[in-house]
């Protein structure tokens, strides 16, 4: 008798990826102090056929979003899983920016934990290096 293996949620996303053609995707991580090196990467990262993802939201520049400090601290959390979300998605990860704050070594060890390349922009910032 033979049992069919299930697949992860990890794999099932990867098969479907692979159905659908998909090009390779790459989420882009760093500071957003870095913004204009994030849009230079993801100029790069497009024209070489890849999908980019990137932060959406700059929470460190005046902004209304940012107006009311209780709300600015909720939206900063759902930011956070949208982009863990983003990690999930890619197939690898860009981080950008010779920095690392806690906020990008979190999405370092993340990206990690799931088994996801990540590269650098300046691989001196790698922590792990």
């Amino acid at each position: 008798m033979s049992y069919t293996q299930l697949l992860t949620p990890e794999e099932k996303l990867a098969e479907a990826k692979r159905l659908l053609s998909l090009p390779h995707i790459v989420v882009i991580c760093g500071s957003t102090r870095f913004l204009a090196e994030m849009n230079e990467a993801d100029l790069r990262e497009t024209k070489a056929g890849k999908i980019v993802v990137k932060p959406g939201i700059d929470m460190k520049s005046p902004h209304g979003l940012r107006s009311d400090p209780v709300d600015a601290e909720a939206l900063k959390g759902r930011l956070d899983d949208l982009h863990r979300a983003k990690i999930r998605l890619a197939d690898e990860v860009l981080v950008v920016g010779d920095y690392i704050g806690d906020s990008t070594r979190a999405e370092i060890v993340y990206a990690r934990s799931l088994g996801k390349p990540v590269r650098f922009a300046h691989p001196e910032a790698d922590p792990d290096a």
